[in-house]
């Protein structure tokens, strides 16, 4: 089995990176090849947000066999606690999409899908069911307070309860975050299965960064995704 790992940031994969062999650096936008626990993987920093997200993501299914890319990082919760994990089964652009006198409208009222195969993808790009029961199922084994749901992909974080509010009503969502949506976009295209697991590093509401703990929300996701990869066959 060949994995493809992907952290926005350095600050995100740090424990993950020490259990790599070779050990990756911190550079961004440099694929790293190596072993983790006896399995291939090829690992990267794609910098934050969809556009360097999408690039990195291309790069690796475009020059390696992939059989599963793992997305992970941090993440804003619109529940629970810092330092919970969540693992997406689904991921919407947020605000791809139309503002009328009516408010926000989709990409499906507008008319053009962002991808379409056998079938159009508007904002909403499903993950894999099966990978979504493993990751869960291994999770809480390894004894992880593990949720899953609809994550939101954003280009202005909500900094407010309010828009954390909005947002959460326009996907169902759980988490928001500023790459996953272009990753399982790229990965609807090439057809490779991916999930995406976040730590929650605050909780959103009016902006308060003394309550936010990122330490402990990029270690538990590092930790989870460890465990996960432990037990993928």
């Amino acid at each position: 089995m060949n994995l493809a790992l992907i952290a926005p940031m350095p600050v995100e994969s740090e424990e993950l990176r020490r259990r790599l062999s070779p050990q990756p650096k911190e550079e961004l936008k440099v694929i790293f090849e190596g072993e983790l626990y006896g399995k291939p993987v090829i690992f990267t920093h794609c910098g934050v947000g969809k556009v360097n997200a999408a690039h990195s993501t291309t790069l690796m299914l475009e020059n390696y066999s992939v059989d599963i890319l793992v997305l992970f990082g941090i993440g804003g919760g619109y529940s629970g606690e810092a330092g919970d994990i969540v693992v997406a089964e689904s991921e919407s652009y947020g605000e791809e999409g139309v503002l009328t006198k009516e408010g926000w409208k989709s990409m499906e009222f507008i008319g053009f899908p962002l991808l379409e195969d056998e079938r159009g993808y508007y904002n909403t790009f499903p993950m894999d069911t099966n990978l979504i029961q493993r990751a869960i199922n291994a999770l809480k084994d390894a004894g992880f307070n593990v949720s899953s749901g609809n994550f939101v992909t954003v280009s202005q974080c909500s900094g407010t309860r309010e828009a954390g509010e909005i947002m959460k009503r326009r996907f169902n969502g759980i988490c928001e975050n500023m790459e996953g949506a272009a990753v399982a976009h790229i990965c609807t295209m090439y057809r490779v299965p991916m999930i995406e697991i976040r730590g929650i590093s605050n909780i959103i509401e009016d902006r308060d960064m003394k309550k936010w703990n990122i330490k402990k929300a990029a270690s538990n996701c590092n930790e989870a995704v460890i465990e996960l990869i432990k037990r993928l066959k």
